[in-house]
């Protein structure tokens, strides 16, 4: 880039200042304290995207409550592979956050993590019937150990008063319930790990700078074209490795790379808003995470949810979200994203999930023309005496779930996460929504074992069973050792325990 002006070096930089590129970053320097690391954040701040607050809808995600991680199969019997996947993921992320609070590195748990027990709630005897069958294989299990189970209409109001007052008392619900649950603001603690980056020799942090470019340096490693926002300067950064972790960012970034693994991936962005209340007399009297069941043809995210929120030290409920859809890849992105991202390699992966997904495309629509008075009797289903002047609507943050070519070279649209490297793995990006921040850690660590095993084998083991006791064992089959780490966590963040 010939207009720059100032070149730098780093060992490692990461696009994106969210909950992921931190959560790198920190393991990256207690791994190896050498780094040199620089964040690059086209935004004013960390956290202003996917892993803010009010953008993120998975706050505490351990499967325990989310219905859609338990299918049925077609025998009628329920399958918890995928709930106990994400179960146990959140359980490493629960050990390397203690393990930081006890370090000294975190000042304390209270600031982005609380005790919310977490439930699921349906209606109608089919669902009713699901329900219980979900619970009798979930409660079988040591990961589930106490989970509840209720039809009754007075112990499930005992549970959250709201769901059922005003309700039909012939109405057949049912509900379970996990008192361990937890609430967390990926937005606060993605601003605490980046306060103990700060205090460390070698990284630095640079805030409204994009980066426009970027590509293979000759001698290895890559080359990255940053202009500042404010000022117009440009600078190339010169790195070993450079991670994108820019949320729907990552996927432009990604193409512009030029790497062979990047073709055929493409982006479906998925907006949503959400009905949120903060008055007292009606937040103080729901303390859960109450899930419901997805409409047919909706995407994971869209999942509803009367969610007890506590953000910047005040309590909230959250209502949704509503799904909606936009061309943007980020809430503070342009219009033209989805159309900039369309390449050759992509294009047949993209036309075949739109021909193979018009339920969802139809949800979508259906979304984008609801009256507000629509969207409040899907709070009524919930909340049957809800006061509409309780709440506000207020938008969510931009998904963008992954689009990639199958073995027939045409294309299927994924509701997980993917990491892309580079076959030197010099470059990772990180694409994808559902379980995201929820699952922050174990991405990070599955990524270290992907593109850095050799460093992994030689030195970096020992330090990661500090940081993570559980590393190298299952915990879906370890009974004792689940129980051990569940409950020194549970000390050290203030959570409950069953």
């Amino acid at each position: 880039m010939s207009e720059s002006n100032v070149v730098t070096d780093a060992d490692v930089v990461l696009v994106g200042a969210g909950i992921m590129s931190t959560t790198l970053a920190v393991f990256l320097k207690e791994l190896q304290p050498h780094l040199k690391i620089e964040i690059v954040e086209r935004l004013p701040g960390e956290a202003q995207e996917s892993s803010g607050a009010w953008n993120n809808a998975g706050t505490g995600h351990a499967a325990n409550c989310e219905l859609n991680y338990t299918p049925m199969r077609a025998d009628g019997s329920i399958d918890i592979a995928k709930a106990l996947e994400v179960n146990v993921e959140f359980d490493m992320s629960r050990q390397f956050w203690s393990y930081l609070i006890k370090k000294g590195a975190i000042a304390s748990p209270d600031n982005f993590i609380h005790p919310v027990p977490h439930m699921s709630f349906v209606i109608g005897a089919d669902r009713q019937a699901f329900l219980k069958k979900r619970h009798a294989a979930m409660s079988a299990h040591h990961c589930y150990r106490g989970m509840e189970y209720s039809e009754d209409h007075k112990k499930i109001a005992e549970w959250a008063p709201l769901l059922m007052e005003g309700r039909d008392p012939g109405q057949p619900v049912a509900a379970t319930r996990i008192v361990s649950g937890a609430d967390v603001n990926y937005g606060a603690l993605t601003s605490d790990l980046l306060a103990y980056l700060k205090r460390m020799d070698g990284f630095a942090v640079h805030f409204s700078q994009n980066v426009t470019d970027l590509r293979r340096r000759p001698g290895g490693g890559w080359a990255l074209d940053v202009k500042n926002k404010k000022t117009g300067e440009k600078r190339t950064i010169g790195a070993k490795y450079v991670f994108l972790g820019a949320g729907g960012g990552a996927l432009p970034l990604l193409q512009k790379s030029g790497i062979p693994e990047a073709k055929g991936f493409a982006g479906f962005p998925v907006s949503g808003i959400w009905l949120r209340c903060g008055k007292t007399e009606v937040v103080e009297r729901h303390t859960a995470k109450v899930y419901g069941m997805a409409a047919q043809g909706s995407p994971p995210m869209s999942v509803p949810h009367l969610d007890t929120r506590i953000i910047d030290g005040k309590r909230w409920l959250l209502f949704g979200p509503y799904a909606g859809f936009s061309t943007k890849f980020l809430k503070h992105g342009s219009l033209f994203d989805l159309p900039m991202s369309v390449r050759p390699d992509n294009l047949l992966p993209l036309l075949a999930v739109g021909r193979d997904n018009f339920p969802l495309e139809e949800y979508l629509v259906g979304q984008v023309l609801q009256s507000n008075s629509h969207r409040f009797k899907a709070l009524r289903d919930f909340y049957p005496t809800v006061k509409t002047s309780d709440w506000e609507f207020d938008v969510a943050g931009q998904r963008v779930q992954i689009i990639r070519k199958d073995q027939a070279h045409t294309g299927k649209l994924e509701f997980g996460t993917e990491i892309v490297h580079s076959a030197d793995s010099s470059i990772v990006a990180l694409l994808g929504a559902s379980p995201g921040a929820s699952t922050a850690v174990w991405i990070m660590v599955h990524m270290l074992e992907n593109c850095f095993h050799e460093q992994l084998v030689g030195h970096w083991v020992p330090k990661l069973k500090e940081m993570i006791p559980s590393y190298g064992h299952d915990l879906k089959t370890d009974a004792a050792l689940t129980e051990r780490v569940r409950r020194d966590t549970a000390e050290v963040l203030g959570l409950h325990t069953v």
